[in-house]
């Protein structure tokens, strides 16, 4: 039988609308997921953290608003829980990369932040703001694709945010890690009510592999009863045992912090 030239052009283009279908269903059906940037300041002087302060209350968070970037978090360390507690930390949540990228592009052409930032952006060399700025870039993972805004009633200055970063001695390990998280440890936290901020894949940082996530409690004896109810739960009981996800952390590093009484949360 000999081929039927508009029956073979006929049966390209149905193959080709098919594939197009598809991918267009796949990119539908992927969610979106959230970056942040996660900053840490470090200082030494009463005199640098005021600076901070200022900074970041009247002219940085306001400066993202306008950019359209809401839900910033600005966080320092209870005192007591804290082995050190000379830093503030800012979480900035982004809806892409792209949006990451534009943001100082942003803050240049920002004539109202380039004023009211003026004394942080023009420190001189010999009395800077700060130490050091640790920055790491995170996306959140699969199952929990969105930055959640914790409810919580309790004075800010009695909320725990606790955030804790979990390192794997290789990417293998790590990656089983996040799976145990996307299957089953973070729905975990949302049921036990750890009112989780969210659950982040670092991109890029000086620790890797490692994942962070935040949770936050109304007040330490919450935070207690949280974490007991956690470790005594049968699921998670069930997955601590599972020969999968054996050593997959090989180091944790704790913060615990109260939100300023200029965080969006």
């Amino acid at each position: 039988m000999k081929n039927n030239p508009i029956l073979l052009i006929a049966l390209t283009v149905i193959a080709m609308t098919s594939c197009t279908q598809t991918s267009d269903q796949v990119q539908t059906d992927t969610p979106l997921r959230d970056y942040f940037q996660l900053k840490i300041f470090s200082f030494e002087t009463a005199e640098q953290e005021a600076l901070l302060d200022s900074h970041f209350q009247d002219a940085l968070l306001p400066a993202l608003h306008r950019s359209g970037i809401k839900n910033v978090g600005v966080f320092k360390p209870i005192e007591g829980l804290n082995e050190n507690t000379h830093y503030t930390i800012v979480l900035i949540p982004f809806r892409s990369l792209e949006q990451f990228e534009q943001l100082p592009a942003l803050l240049e052409n920002d004539s109202l932040y380039q004023q009211s930032g003026q004394a942080y952006i023009d420190a001189p060399h010999d009395d800077p703001p700060y130490t050091r700025i640790e920055s790491m870039i995170l996306r959140a993972f699969s199952a929990t694709p969105l930055l959640v805004t914790p409810e919580l009633t309790s004075p800010r200055s009695e909320r725990v945010y606790e955030l804790r970063s979990y390192e794997g001695a290789t990417e293998k390990l790590y990656n089983l890690k996040v799976e145990m998280f996307n299957e089953g440890e973070s729905a975990l936290f949302q049921e036990l009510e750890f009112n989780p901020v969210f659950f982040g894949e670092v991109l890029s940082s000086a620790h890797m592999p490692h994942m962070i996530y935040m949770t936050t409690h109304s007040d330490t004896t919450a935070q207690q009863k949280n974490w007991d109810a956690f470790v005594n739960h049968p699921e998670w009981e069930r997955m601590k045992e599972l020969e999968r996800y054996q050593n997959t952390v090989s180091a944790i590093t704790k913060y615990l912090l109260y939100p300023t009484k200029y965080s969006d949360y």
